[in-house]
């Protein structure tokens, strides 16, 4: 007789063990996801990661939590709630951090079906909003990992027949008793246990499930039409965010270099000509025109006069007229935090929101500010926009002229030097020495009357860059007066901002308005994704001074190593090659702009792109299809078409043989190793699956099809029975009973043959 074992089942108490674990886990995915969340919950996410891993592992350790927190849990919650929402006035992050208290606490107390189930929606809310606030590729991996978990975790409640023993008060005691269940937990034995039980072919087809279930949930989401929602996420509206890359309307010394020490990613930028990519991008956010004490600003006069009151809607006139011929389109994604103000190259013709936005803009200053600062990533595409280091401004030319250095004009603003008396000799002092330089290629005699814009910053940028080099960490010298000046006239190092804001003061000691401008400067080629990636560390400044003659804004860098000229005529395929960056960092950014591309801004243009890429691709596979089979038809033709010889019967027969040998072999293996051939779970050394059982009730179905109840049937039919019900100490031994079942099934098909001959009518 074969010795046969059942299959391992997991007890009640396995079963709540391994629901205390997938609860453990399910919690532990949702909290991960507040870290990618900018609203101030990383401290409540923190401790409840390391309170619910310890409460996951040691289960037993929960009775030391005293009674009196169990009763007062929920006021406290809701307490705490109320305080943080008066305190901050931030509405959703008040809401994240109850959620995490509340994840918290049920990870600490023992849980009935119900409080898993509370669990389940308590965690689902954190991934679903993680993903709408961060629009990060990490949320298709959050959310299908806490799917797959949770659908565990459904099925084992389900599978639970009772719930957990009820707490009950030690004698003499305020603690709780540790349940049965969670008195001598061995994770890894457990796992064991689990790997036994486990019926890989359920596995099998619910991963296969699982797989087209989000397999039709992205075809739905190809195919489904797009709708143009005119106003942005309501959740925007619930939080207040600090911009955190310094690129403010307020700006002092060290701000704009702090964040180059950040080297994560802040723009990605697609065009649609790769001709129109400049040598040397300078992709400017912000002008700032007052200077006082170390600190740069957007003054509230040149608000006032240059910023229009706020308008809405998805589209911005940028005042340049649509030029013939095609214009390359510029698909910009800010990342969240980075700024207000949106990043250009220059002037353009159309900018378009992908949603509804409130927003200013001045052709003026070519600056576009939002009201607030995106709480999530912002697209935005701007067609026929320019870059040149030269931008006309007629209207400031107008204003220059009639009104030059009033008090009240924008002219004036941007000839503020808000320095000492001390201070303002020391700039003539620097300004006659810059105008007295000679050229490199002259030595003609210093100009008294106006300078030459352009020779003077020329002049102007090679005497700030001998006198300082170049360093992330400046010091100021000590001393009295303003700190700008006082570096200027040292020969300490410095940043980028000390050298444009220098540049600032001197342009404007000689009479020329000027300004400091801020944003980003070059950026890498991903070449993976073909598209333009600014990083946090490409914060630049530098300094625009005004042509009255040319009537446009010069753009000067006097940073030592700018480098701006030496690329003049590397633009386009040739400035790429130079930026070309294949890293790992460009492959995971890669992914991140497709997701930005196909998931996140996939509206109706990027769905009918995508289906003709799809209707395309289908096309060329089927066109190969077919010429490969028509390859083949014809090769079999042209050999069924040579001379049959001996050879090649012989290779026939061979070939006919092999098949016919294949066929009876898999027809002999199906009837006589059943129970190994179409039994998928995996065996373990010195265990045979319960297949005996299921073999027999096949056969008895069988035979009750074959209608036969005599003799030999009858008593095979018993010792079947007695397989497939009775206990298996009674077992007959199974191999000859499912022979003799084998031949009565023969007997009785036979018998069934011979009598429908019989009972045929005859002829006469």
């Amino acid at each position: 007789m074969n010795k046969v074992t059942a299959h391992p089942q997991l007890t009640p108490d396995e079963l709540q063990q391994l629901r205390w674990l997938l609860g453990g886990a399910l919690t532990l995915l949702a909290v991960s996801t507040v870290f990618t969340m900018d609203v101030g919950a990383s401290a409540v996410a923190a401790l409840t990661l390391v309170t619910v891993t310890t409460a996951t592992l040691r289960p037993d350790w929960l009775v030391w939590v005293p009674r009196w927190v169990h009763r007062l849990a929920f006021s406290f919650v809701a307490a705490f709630f109320t305080a943080d929402l008066w305190l901050t006035g931030e509405l959703l992050s008040a809401i994240v951090r109850l959620d995490a208290l509340l994840l918290l606490y049920r990870g600490i107390s023992y849980r009935k079906k119900r409080d898993d189930l509370q669990l389940i929606v308590l965690g689902l809310f954190l991934v679903v909003l993680g993903g709408v606030l961060s629009v990060s590729l990490g949320f298709a991996v959050q959310i299908l990992a806490f799917t797959a978990v949770a659908l565990v975790l459904l099925m084992t409640i389900t599978l639970s027949a009772t719930e957990p023993a009820a707490e009950k008060r030690v004698a003499g005691g305020a603690l709780p008793a540790v349940p049965r269940w969670a008195r001598h937990v061995s994770w890894p034995a457990l796992l064991r246990r689990v790997r036994q039980a486990t019926d890989w072919r359920v596995v099998a087809l619910s991963t296969g499930l699982f797989v087209g279930l989000v397999g039709l949930a992205a075809l739905l989401f190809v195919t489904i039409p797009r709708f143009q929602l005119e106003n942005s996420f309501f959740l925007e509206r619930f939080i207040t965010k600090k911009t955190r890359t310094g690129f403010s309307d307020t700006i002092r010394f060290g701000e704009v270099t702090e964040i180059t020490q950040d080297n994560s990613v802040a723009l990605s930028v697609d065009v649609s000509d790769r001709r129109a990519i400049p040598a040397d991008p300078y992709w400017r956010m912000l002008v700032l025109d007052e200077y006082r004490d170390g600190t740069f600003r957007l003054s509230p006069g040149m608000r006032r006069l240059a910023l229009p009151q706020e308008r809405g809607g998805v589209n911005v006139r940028g005042g340049l007229r649509e030029r013939a011929g095609a214009t390359a389109d510029w698909t910009f994604y800010l990342e969240s935090g980075v700024s207000r103000y949106l990043p250009l190259l220059g002037p353009f013709e159309l900018l378009r929101f992908r949603e509804a936005q409130n927003y200013r803009f001045s052709r003026g200053l070519g600056v576009v500010e939002l009201r607030a600062e995106p709480a999530t990533m912002l697209a935005y595409r701007i067609e026929g926009m320019e870059n040149n280091a030269v931008v006309a401004d007629p209207a400031f030319a107008a204003q220059w002229r009639a009104h030059g250095s009033n008090r009240w004009s924008a002219g004036a603003l941007l000839l503020q030097l808000s320095v000492s008396a001390e201070d303002r000799e020391k700039l003539a002092r620097a300004v006659g020495e810059i105008r007295a330089a000679a050229t490199p290629s002259s030595r003609a005699a210093p100009d008294p009357g106006p300078p030459d814009v352009a020779e003077f910053l020329r002049r102007a940028e090679a005497w700030l860059q001998h006198q300082h080099r170049y360093s992330l960490s400046p010091r100021i010298p000590a001393g009295d007066g303003d700190p700008l000046l006082r570096w200027m006239m040292s020969s300490e190092p410095g940043h980028c901002e000390l050298f444009a804001g220098s540049l600032v003061l001197l342009a404007r000691a000689a009479g020329l308005p000027a300004r400091v401008a801020t944003g980003f400067r070059g950026g890498s080629w991903n070449g993976y994704s073909n598209n333009f990636t600014l990083r946090n560390s490409d914060a630049h400044a530098w300094c625009e001074v005004f042509d009255a003659q040319a009537q446009a804004w010069r753009r000067a860098d006097p940073t030592p190593g700018s480098g701006a000229a030496a690329r003049e005529d590397r633009g386009g395929e040739a400035g790429l090659a130079d930026r070309l960056d294949r890293s790992w960092t460009a492959r995971l950014d890669s992914l991140r702009v497709f997701w930005y591309r196909r998931i996140v801004s996939f509206d109706q243009q990027s769905q009918l792109e995508t289906l003709q890429a799809v209707k395309e691709a289908t096309e060329r596979s089927g066109q190969q299809l077919r010429e490969m089979l028509e390859r083949w038809a014809g090769g079999l033709r042209a050999w069924l078409a040579r001379p049959w010889t001996s050879g090649r019967m012989a290779w026939l027969a061979v070939i006919g043989a092999g098949v016919l040998v294949a066929v009876v072999g898999l027809r002999w293996a199906a009837r006589n190793f059943r129970f190994s051939i179409f039994d998928f779970r995996f065996r373990r050394r010195g265990q045979n699956w319960d297949v005996v059982r299921a073999e027999a009730g096949r056969w008895l179905t069988r035979i009750a099809q074959a209608e036969r109840r005599v003799g030999e049937t009858m008593q095979v039919v018993a010792a079947l029975e007695r397989l497939r019900f009775g206990a298996r100490e009674t077992w007959p031994e199974p191999r000859k009973i499912f022979a003799r079942a084998r031949k009565a099934l023969r007997e009785a098909r036979s018998d069934k043959v011979g009598r429908g001959l019989r009972s045929a009518p005859r002829k006469t």
